[in-house]
């Protein structure tokens, strides 16, 4: 049993500032606030954050890999897989030109796909194992995280199949009162804190452990920069919840969400004064660690990413750091001083460049646009609708097929988040020619859908066409 003590303190979480005392609980050493509006957890001191997380894993009822179930659960899942996930159409596509042409006149549609595209192995191996989960423990409580992946479709799928979503309270917090011991709790893709894997171990729960083997190479980053006492500068957004992860198993950090941000904090490093410093702290309030100095935290740093952003962007951020540390100290000083690896996953590089490739090739000028499936949460999706936009090229981003409605209208994302609906977006009277791409963590299955729906939407409006013309 627990031993409860209660007392007041200030809980201070990434992505909130400072706020009135609270009512807390203490649990084996964790500070969990009380809130009626949602359980924030900060986690317990621990020597070294790297070992603490290991420990944690290497726990009998902590599963993470393919080899923690049994060949008739994974035979279960793939069969799931199969039925939900996959697409003759896209397969059928790859396997030839990448091309394909459906109906005729008027009504002619061609789609041309991105050589690289659509899920990648980490998000595919992140539902496998959280299927796999639900014919593992079919009469236990399953709870999640976070959504798995930031696609609409898994993760209704995945309530379907009995996974309930830990609820998020608009004060940062989440329902954690709901899991009770002996439960089974998923880590989603994006990995979890590690307040959150010293919680889930003191409650007692199963946990199952889908974290992208690429969002787990950062945090081996992260360890090294905090082995040398380096402060991390997160490429990322510091409300997302792989950034957020991250941020956990830091010492001390700061998150930068593009390159205007890290020309700020350059710009501070080498012109450091009171007011520069006040301005900077409200700048970032909400994307550093608790106590974050920059005049002590800045001299040592090493560079980070949440794992989707754009490469390109992420390589000028850290080339721009280490200009502004050898400025600084000279150069002798900065293998000591400045540190950067390449972190950004091979799936979602793959996916730029393959974007990239295609609106470089003359041929672009045949497409009439580009369509984008993914979440609307989407961080690698967003990038690739962003590469097309920078270069002038119509680009539609939507998260599934029910954007695509019978009237001829269009619900799509724009590059600033909102989400706006686009009448009369498909030429009636013409053949038209769509690039296609889609996200890392966007089923073939779901694309296929879309374009499904543009080909029935197509024939609907060349016919009509037809029918006033007559």
């Amino acid at each position: 049993m627990w031993s409860t003590v209660v007392v007041v303190v200030v809980v201070a979480t990434l992505g909130t500032a400072l706020r009135a005392p609270a009512p807390t609980v203490v649990r084996r050493g964790m500070w969990m606030s009380a809130s009626p509006e949602g359980t924030k957890l900060e986690a317990r001191p621990v020597e070294n954050k790297k070992q603490e997380r290991r420990r944690i894993m290497k726990s009998d009822k902590f599963l993470r890999t393919n080899g923690d179930f049994s060949s008739e659960e994974k035979a279960l899942v793939e069969k799931q897989m199969l039925a939900e996930m996959k697409s003759s159409l896209l397969d059928s596509m790859r396997a030839e030109s990448f091309e394909t042409t459906k109906g005729q006149g008027a009504g002619e549609v061609t789609f041309r796909l991105a050589k690289e595209y659509g899920m990648c192995w980490g998000a595919e191996r992140s539902i496998e194992l959280a299927l796999a989960a639900t014919h593992k423990f079919p009469d236990q409580r399953k709870h999640i995280t976070n959504e798995l992946l930031h696609n609409p479709g898994v993760n209704a799928m995945l309530e379907q199949s009995g996974i309930e979503f830990i609820e998020k309270t608009p004060d940062g917090g989440k329902r954690f009162d709901d899991v009770k011991a002996g439960d089974v709790v998923i880590l989603p893709a994006f990995g979890a804190t590690l307040a959150e894997m010293q919680y889930l171990e003191d409650k007692g729960v199963t946990t199952v452990d889908t974290t992208c083997p690429w969002v787990s190479k950062v945090w081996n980053v992260v360890d090294k920069q905090v082995s040398r006492d380096m402060t991390t500068i997160i490429h990322g957004k510091y409300a997302h919840e792989e950034a957020i992860a991250t941020a956990s198993y830091c010492q001390n950090y700061i998150m930068v969400k593009n390159l205007d941000e890290a020309e700020y904090v350059c710009n501070y490093i080498l012109n450091p004064t009171p007011e520069g410093k006040e301005d900077l702290m409200k700048k970032f309030a909400k994307a550093m660690s608790k106590g974050f100095d920059p005049d002590v935290h800045l001299k040592k740093i090493g560079i980070a990413n949440q794992t989707t952003m754009y490469k390109r962007e992420t390589a000028a951020i850290g080339k721009l750091f280490e200009t502004t540390i050898i400025r600084k100290y000279g150069p002798e000083a900065a293998a000591e001083r400045f540190a950067a690896f390449d972190t950004i996953c091979d799936a979602t590089q793959e996916r730029q460049d393959a974007i990239t490739d295609m609106i470089e090739d003359p041929s672009v000028a045949e497409l009439d646009f580009i369509l984008v499936v993914g979440g609307f949460d989407s961080s690698n999706t967003a990038h690739l609708v962003e590469i097309p936009h920078n270069k002038g090229i119509t680009a539609f981003h939507i998260n599934e097929a029910s954007c695509i409605s019978s009237s001829n209208t269009l619900r799509h994302r724009l590059l600033d988040g909102s989400v706006v609906t686009t009448e009369n977006w498909l030429p009636a009277d013409r053949p038209v020619k769509i690039g296609v791409t889609s996200g890392a963590s966007t089923p073939d299955a779901y694309v296929e859908e879309a374009l499904e729906r543009i080909v029935l939407l197509k024939a609907a409006l060349a016919s009509s066409e037809e029918t006033q013309l007559a």
